[in-house]
């Protein structure tokens, strides 16, 4: 099952997510900001809260990260872990993954190099 969502300016973000024994990998590209956190929201979190949230975020694509992201993934990451869950992200390029050391969210969200990587962890 994929799903794609495209932000009202398609240059800005787009999400895609499919299903991969039980894992939700959400494939992004593009910019992550306030004008699309709710895209960013809505691929990592889904909509059944009931069962355990496990979701592998491929960064690979995306070029910029603010603030607004990484709320995104603090919630994502609270979230899975109140279900016995886990977010984990893979392939960020080194802008993001500066922003995501320097607000510490690496220290709560574990990054990896490849999904396959990800998944075994």
């Amino acid at each position: 099952m994929t799903h794609i969502e495209k932000a009202s300016r398609p240059e800005r973000l787009s999400a895609e997510y499919r299903l991969v024994s039980g894992v939700r990998v959400v494939t992004l590209r593009g910019e992550i900001d306030h004008d699309v956190q709710d895209v960013l929201s809505r691929a990592l979190l889904g909509e059944d809260a009931a069962v355990p949230l496990r979701v592998v975020a491929d960064l690979s694509g995306v070029t910029f990260m603010d603030s607004s992201g990484i709320n995104v993934f603090v919630a994502a990451y609270q979230q899975a872990r109140d279900t016995g869950g886990w977010v984990r992200i893979v392939g960020a390029q080194e802008s993001v993954l500066r922003v995501l050391h320097l607000t510490g969210v690496d220290a709560l969200i574990t990054c990896h190099l490849s999904t396959e990587q990800a998944m075994s962890a």
